[in-house]
């Protein structure tokens, strides 16, 4: 499955104003990343890829749609799936972005 373009192009409409953004594709998805970090991806499985602080992952999970990240069966913290449903307007989508970013931009920046 490939990833839902329209949400990547719904995500690049709200990093427009951003500056450092670079994207890629990774894991089947396209990821947006702030500095060489991913801070949000279009997932190939579906939904949304959530870079956050993993100490906010508890809290987080319990949002509407939100569920934890897994890769090859176990739990990643500090990072979140929100589900299709959850990501269908603006104002649910952007909450999710603006995080990321904000999380990516607190990081070192890669060289």
């Amino acid at each position: 499955m490939a990833y839902d373009e329209d949400l990547a192009i719904r995500i690049r409409e709200l990093l427009a104003g951003e500056s450092d953004i670079t994207e890629r594709r990774m894991f089947g998805g396209l990821a947006f990343l702030m500095g060489g970090h991913m801070s949000v991806a279009a997932s190939a499985q579906g939904g949304l890829m959530v870079r956050i602080h993993p100490e906010d992952t508890d809290a987080l999970l319990a949002k509407p749609h939100a569920r934890p990240f897994e890769m090859r069966g176990r739990e990643l913290q500090g990072w979140l799936r929100v589900d299709p449903e959850g990501l269908r307007t603006k104002r649910q989508l952007a909450p999710w972005v603006t995080r990321g970013v904000a999380y990516a931009r607190s990081l070192p920046a890669k060289r």
